[in-house]
């Protein structure tokens, strides 16, 4: 019988950084053949990109995690076995809102304290996926003040601690072929920040579920019937590992959430999304919602079978 070992997974836990980048990428399917050898190279040189980086700048905390979606599977590894959960997200839909699907075959989710070092391992690892990727989005996150989301909120008070987080992030027996990897759904929101900062802050507290300064839960009844933490609760044996991480270009007004939700079942995250639009999450009502892609972010061991061809 096979066991979750952590260690073997790659940077799955909720540490978010105090600089973030997200690059989804789409495979240019030129030609499967060097698509594939590519990808082989890309999965050994990016662990080594890694190590290099750690030497170079040791407190950094550089932390990276590299996914493939459903499409990209089977364009890369079409006679391999897959995740059994992995599938392309097709949306979801609800009385008022819904969540869109937007393509993607390669992700990179980049953290560090120090910007310059995201900058010189994306700079690094573009010199292997530039031949064969194009780029479908970038963008660049930050620790916001407190830790907090960029509306103003404590973010992720109910996430497992990184101690506790491996049975909810990593997949186990249930898949050995795939022990120790994890499902990655990303997803890009826009606010609208003048719509929101209109708002008093007792609504504001009533919408998310907490109070503001404190972080301190507000009891049920003074909840806004379809408040965030409400709307995105299915209970406590059905966590996720959330990252919400904030991006600006505040001279333009353009200001979001990055989301991240590592999980040990997919089903789970999306039994997530289908309630928040369900019960028209409060977030909702203020936010454009432009990305929805799902990916697998294999473990170490499986990464270096790739690197080593055993996958195609």
């Amino acid at each position: 019988m096979t066991t979750v070992d952590p260690s073997q997974a790659q940077d799955v836990w909720k540490d978010v950084g105090k600089n973030v980048e997200f690059v989804s990428l789409a495979l240019t399917r030129a030609d499967q053949a060097t698509a594939q050898a590519a990808v082989q190279e890309f999965a050994d040189r990016s662990q080594a990109i890694i190590r290099s980086m750690r030497i170079r700048e040791p407190e950094a905390d550089l932390r990276v995690s590299i996914g493939f979606s459903n499409s990209a599977w089977d364009y890369l590894f079409p006679n391999a076995a897959k995740p059994k959960e992995l599938e392309t997200f097709a949306g979801v839909s609800g009385p008022e809102y819904s969540m869109p699907s937007t393509p993607g075959d390669l992700f990179l989710h980049i953290r560090a304290n120090d910007q310059a070092v995201i900058y010189e391992v994306v700079a690094q690892y573009q010199q292997f996926l530039g031949e064969f990727t194009t780029v479908l989005d970038e963008v660049k996150g930050f620790r916001y003040l407190e830790g907090r989301a960029i509306i103003g909120y404590i973010d992720g008070t109910e996430a497992p601690q990184v101690e506790d987080a491996a049975p909810y992030a990593l997949v186990g027996d249930e898949d050995p072929e795939f022990i120790n990897g994890s499902y990655l759904f990303t997803q890009k929101w826009i606010h609208d920040m003048d719509k929101w900062n209109g708002l008093s802050v007792e609504h504001q507290d009533r919408a998310v579920g907490r109070q503001k300064f404190s972080d301190l839960e507000l009891p049920d009844e003074e909840k806004a019937e379809n408040a965030h933490n409400l709307a995105s609760n299915t209970g406590d044996d059905n966590k996720i590992i959330r990252m919400n991480v904030p991006f600006s270009n505040p001279a333009e007004k353009i200001t979001g959430t990055y989301f991240m939700g590592y999980a040990r079942h997919w089903e789970t995250t999306k039994e997530m999304l289908q309630q928040m639009v369900d019960m028209s999450d409060f977030l909702l009502t203020f936010s454009e919602l432009k990305t929805g892609t799902l990916y697998f972010i294999p473990s170490r061991p499986l990464l270096d079978e790739i690197a080593g061809g055993e996958l195609n």
